[in-house]
Order: C-alpha cells, then structure tokens, then sequence
C-alpha cells in the first residue's frame, strides 16, 4: 500500500468579479470563468520515495502539495496517508497527521519570523504539540520508531536546547548560531534553519515546495545534496515540488510533469527525462540550458 494516495484532487478558485460587486453577483457573473488551478489529479507515493513534480509556474505544483497537507482546502477529491483520510480528519486525527507531514518551503527569507531566535524557531513545532524529544539514540532508528521517540509532556528547555542542537547538527550548523536571528544567515543557512524545523517532529513525509529555486546554483546543490543525506539518516519520503528538470532528475526516484493543473506524464526519472512521451515534457527538457564549452 502506498504512504500517500490521491485521488481525483480538484482545486478550484472561483472567478472575482471586483472588489465592489456582492458576493452572489459575483459568484453569478464569474461561474463560468473560475480557474481549476488543480485538475482531476491521481497519484500514489511509495515509503521512501522521492516523487518529483516538475512544470512551469502557475501550473499547480504548490497548490497540489499544499492541499496534500491541508494549507489550503480541496475542492474535491481525497487524500490517504498511511491508510488514513487526511481531509476527512479532524480534531487529534488531524493533529497526529500533522506530525508525521511537513513542509519545506520556497522562500527561506520569508518562512522565517524574523523576532524570534533560531532555537525558538526549530523548536517551536515541539511545543505546539507539547511533546517532550528523549535524547541519544540512533536517528535512523528513531526515524523508524517516530512515535517512541517523544512523550506527551509539555518540553522543558533544556530537552528543547538538545533537540535544537541536535537537529542543528544534522543539517550542517553550528550550535552556536541558535542563539541568533534570521536575519543574520545567508540564504543557504536560512534553508537549513527550516529544513531543521520541518525534521524535528521525526516526519514519514515532507513536502519540498521548491527548496533550492531561490537560492545560488552551488548552494541549491549543497542544499539537494543534504536532502538526500537527511532522507537517507531518517527514513523519509519527499514530494519535490520544481521547475528544473536536472535537479529532479538527480534527485527523484520518479516524476511527475504537471501542466494547467493536470499530471500529463509520470515514469521513472530516467525513462521522463531520456524518453518522454509527452509534447510537454520534451519541451521542459528542451527549455533546460546546456552548458558548452569553448577553447580559449
């Protein structure tokens, strides 16, 4: 059974008629015109997985991964993770889901609250749910036993400040920069800083909505490189939201090529990127630079 199915997933945004015209009118005069930003999806990713979906902005990629996770709500369609009905769950259903799903998002200058400490911001998932993080152990093997690895406690800060630092340490920063603000990281540091957050509830599923596109070409692929390490030492299973299809192709097991919201080719990373099937995705690949080189 796959970790995450979807079926039929529709998101619509009804047409705005102007900011002066009544709800009803509104929705009268603009029925015919709303936008299906996500049109009759269906896909299935296995555990430990990295599913890519690529295409080009404004074709739907965030919305679909935003709906996965309930950021947005869907217009119709289901969801299932792990067996059970995300957007059918309610109250601590809910809740518990949300743990086990989370979410790397594309900006790292604008996921980041910029009053709060690092520490306060890698660990504030933790108190939110009041779980307390038990220390030691092996990560691969707490990956597994996501839900051994806390008790509902309310977190003490000294069990708060090692699981920071624990996370700090597996995406590559120093203890020391927990102490700091946002704003004093480049944007590469700023990426780890969230990725560290998405990691520290032990997740089985992270949505990365574009990590590394507003980034440098040499730290997006440091960046890549770390995802990679970080599933491997966890155990996890990645939607890779992106519109660069060399990035997909190294990192992604399959893809799926995504266009006016509708999923028109999904294979192997190899068979979509040597042998494509579809008009849309040669044209993907055809949009990629190539580097060329020319003796001096």
């Amino acid at each position: 059974m796959p970790l995450l199915s979807l079926r039929n997933l529709v998101k619509v945004y009804p047409a705005d008629a102007g900011v002066f015209a009544s709800s009803k009118s509104a929705r009268a005069r603009g029925s015919n015109k709303d936008v299906r930003a996500v049109n009759n999806v269906s896909l299935d990713i296995e555990a430990g997985e990295t599913m890519g979906l690529v295409g080009e902005s404004g074709c739907g990629k965030s919305t679909l991964g935003r709906m996965i996770l309930r950021l947005i709500p869907a217009t119709a369609g289901t969801v299932t993770f792990n067996g059970e009905d995300v957007l059918a769950a309610r109250s601590t259903t809910l809740r518990r889901l949300r743990r086990d799903m989370q979410i790397i998002f594309q900006d790292p200058f604008a996921s980041l609250n910029p009053r709060m400490r690092v520490e306060e911001i890698i660990t504030e998932p933790l108190v939110i749910h009041g779980l307390t993080p038990h220390s030691g152990g092996n990560p691969a093997t707490d990956a597994v036993h996501a839900n051994e690895n806390f008790s509902a406690s309310p977190p003490s800060k000294p069990k708060l400040h090692q699981a920071a630092t624990e996370m700090m340490r597996a995406v590559g920063l120093d203890e020391s920069a927990l102490r700091r603000y946002p704003h004093e990281f480049s944007g590469g540091q700023r990426q780890r800083i969230g990725i560290a957050r998405a990691l520290i509830l032990r997740p089985k599923f992270v949505v990365c909505d574009e990590p590394v596109s507003a980034l440098d070409v040499s730290v997006g692929a440091q960046i890549v490189n770390l995802l990679k390490e970080l599933q491997r030492t966890f155990g996890l299973t990645y939607l890779f939201i992106s519109h660069s299809m060399p990035v997909v192709r190294y990192l992604c097991d399959r893809i799926a090529v995504m266009r006016q919201g509708e999923i028109v080719e999904l294979g192997s990373a190899e068979q979509v990127t040597a042998q494509p099937r579809h008009e849309y995705t040669r044209t993907l690949l055809a949009a990629t630079p190539e580097p060329e080189y020319r003796p001096v």
